[in-house]
């Protein structure tokens, strides 16, 4: 089994910064890619950034020069850094991340989902 599990969202205000992080466990022999997607309302969940092994990087433009996603291979873990919040980042933020298992199938995995409230 592989899980993702998701941590550091919550209230800031207008301006403010908050740091997601997301830690993959389980029967993994290698993450290709992971990344953070965001919840539209009655819609699709929408790309905010993502990051391969590479290190190549993605940003929705809505974001970018605002947040920024890194990873720690070692800890199977990456981060969403989000500065200059506004109050329309308000959503909950997904964790994700395709997944090569032992074994040798891939597939992509979700988090649960974590809140982020930007409000004054």
């Amino acid at each position: 089994q592989v899980q993702l599990v998701e941590s550091g969202g919550g209230l800031v205000q207008p301006g403010g910064s908050l740091t997601l992080s997301c830690a993959a466990s389980g029967s993994i022999f290698s993450i290709n890619a992971m990344g953070w997607y965001r919840q539209t309302p009655g819609k699709q969940r929408d790309l905010v950034a993502t990051v391969t092994s590479a290190g190549g990087k993605v940003y929705a433009d809505s974001v970018k020069g605002r947040f920024t996603i890194s990873r720690d291979n070692a800890k199977n873990t990456v981060y969403l850094q989000m500065n200059s919040l506004k109050p329309e980042d308000t959503t909950v933020y997904f964790c994700s991340a395709r997944i090569t298992k032992l074994g040798g199938s891939e597939q992509v995995y979700w988090g649960q989902g974590t809140q982020v409230t930007v409000s004054s």
